[in-house]
C-alpha cells in the first residue's frame, strides 16, 4: 500500500505509482494493476497533511526487488507511508481489498 502526498494531481500520482510498477519490473518482479483508493482522509495527520492518495498494489519479487522498492520508497519525497506485506499462498488469487466506506 502507497499513500501519496495529496498536493500531487491525478496524472503525477499515476506516474509516481507507475515508477515503482518499473522498478518491480526491472529488477525482476511482476505487478498486478493498482486498486486506486483516491485521495482519503488520514486516520493521523503526517508532516502537517490530514489526507493522501491510497494504491494498494499486489505483486511478486524476489529478495532483490525488495530491497530496492523498500530503500526508494523510504527516500521518495511523494510517498507519505508505505507497507509491503508477504500474503499468504492462500491470498494468491483473491481480489484486492476494497476501500472502506467511512460514515460520519
Amino acid at each position: 500500500m502507497l499513500i501519496v502526498i495529496p498536493e500531487l494531481d491525478e496524472e503525477q500520482v499515476e506516474s509516481t505509482i507507475g515508477r515503482f510498477r518499473t522498478i518491480i519490473s526491472r529488477t525482476g518482479g511482476e505487478s498486478e494493476d493498482p486498486n486506486r483508493w483516491g485521495r482519503r482522509k488520514l486516520a493521523y495527520e503526517i508532516d502537517h497533511r490530514t489526507d493522501g492518495h491510497y494504491a494498494v498494489m499486489r505483486f511478486t519479487a524476489g529478495e532483490r526487488t525488495l530491497v530496492e522498492l523498500k530503500r526508494i520508497l523510504r527516500v521518495s519525497d511523494d510517498v507519505l507511508r508505505h507497507l509491503v506485506v508477504k500474503l499468504p499462498p492462500s491470498y494468491a488469487h483473491e481480489p484486492l481489498p476494497e476501500p472502506a466506506e467511512i460514515s460520519g
